[in-house]
């Protein structure tokens, strides 16, 4: 969901093209909706084909996806509410975070879970920040659920890819992986509601091109969480109870024009959290963290706790959902993510559960 101003994506969106759904079709039941991307090895080729080197080359002139902007509330009040409705920990849920623990790559070393997921809406690319999340199927990316799907128009990104640990000039070090499914509460894509804008994306095996001079074959190279390991998931964690490092890609304009990131570079933030409100965009339920001046290009990156700077692994307990301007100077000054509840659990538990081929070359 990409605006071309400073006002929320999922507002922006509404003059964009109608897309076409890809490979699949959509599928509801209870809270958690799922919609397929690449179904088939044939499809995942289709993909593949459309993100040659030579258009990854390009990625710097695409248009970074924005968290969108919330000015600062009308009331402290407001700034600090917690949610409306919070879920408790239950039994199952217990199990759950017992199951969802970090893990590093097979081959040793550390963690290599960020990156960028490359998508295309309305015929035009953009991209996003996203982390890969140990799973059963070991082949799990977290992401904004605007950098996956809108709401506006029903229909999911087309042509949507990860890869984590991306060079400046396109460079796919730890491979491409294309999307299969989207796995989001429904609330998203039913009511655009940014209490749930967050997408767990099951993706196929990954490959690199192998070649020169246009003439390329895909080489499989295995599962993602065995190549770059997988972020834990932290879930019902009180906010000011904890400290956060919140990670990803930022190259959009301040609110001052100006552009201090270029997304090549990953970036982070670090603080305490707290809660916060933005009825105006539906959201009841977020979790601030201030200080903080992201931008465009940082949707979808990752939240961790207890993050440890050695073996780059923690507990996905957020996503980068929406920018705040709070001070109304010429910088964000803060950016918020979804409250990460049992709901999130079931969504999370869906994406695990999923299937791809075993080998897509």
């Amino acid at each position: 969901m990409i605006p071309r101003t400073r006002h929320l994506l999922a507002a922006a969106l509404s003059a964009l093209l109608v897309l076409p759904v890809f490979a699949g079709t959509a599928a509801a039941a209870g809270r958690v909706f799922s919609v397929s991307l690449a179904k088939t090895a044939a499809d995942v080729k289709k993909v593949a084909d459309y993100w040659m080197p030579d258009r990854l080359k390009k990625a710097d002139s695409y248009s970074p996806a924005t968290p969108g902007s919330q000015a600062a509330p009308t009331s402290s009040a407001a700034a600090t509410a917690g949610p409306t409705a919070r879920s408790s920990v239950t039994r199952q849920q217990s199990a759950l975070l017992e199951d969802v623990t970090a893990t590093a790559p097979r081959n040793g070393g550390a963690a290599k879970t960020m990156g960028k997921v490359f998508f295309r809406f309305g015929g035009k690319e953009y991209w996003c920040s996203a982390s890969a999340v140990a799973a059963k199927n070991r082949s799990v990316v977290a992401t904004a659920g605007h950098c996956a799907y809108d709401p506006q128009q029903g229909r999911p990104a087309e042509y949507w890819i990860f890869v984590p640990n991306p060079g400046p000039t396109g460079e796919t070090p730890d491979g491409i992986y294309v999307g299969a499914s989207i796995s989001m509460h429904e609330d998203w894509p039913g009511k655009g509601d940014y209490d749930y804008d967050y997408a767990f994306v099951t993706v196929h095996r990954g490959f690199v091109w192998a070649g020169k001079d246009g003439h390329y074959v895909m080489q499989d190279v295995g599962r993602l969480q065995d190549n770059v390991g997988g972020q834990g998931l932290e879930l019902n964690r009180k906010p000011a109870t904890y400290s956060v490092a919140a990670f990803g890609y930022p190259a959009g304009a301040q609110p001052d024009g100006t552009r201090p990131f270029d997304g090549k570079v990953l970036r982070t933030c670090q603080g305490t959290t707290r809660w916060t409100v933005a009825p105006s965009r539906d959201l009841q339920k977020g979790v601030q963290l201030q200080p903080c001046d992201f931008s465009p290009g940082a949707s979808g990156g990752p939240w961790l706790i207890d993050y440890d700077q050695n073996r780059r692994l923690g507990g996905l307990s957020g996503v980068n959902s929406l920018t705040w301007n709070r001070d109304a100077k010429g910088a964000y000054d803060a950016v918020s993510s979804p409250y990460f509840d049992t709901l999130t659990g079931e969504v999370y538990k869906r994406a695990a559960a999923q299937t791809t081929p075993a080998n897509v070359t």
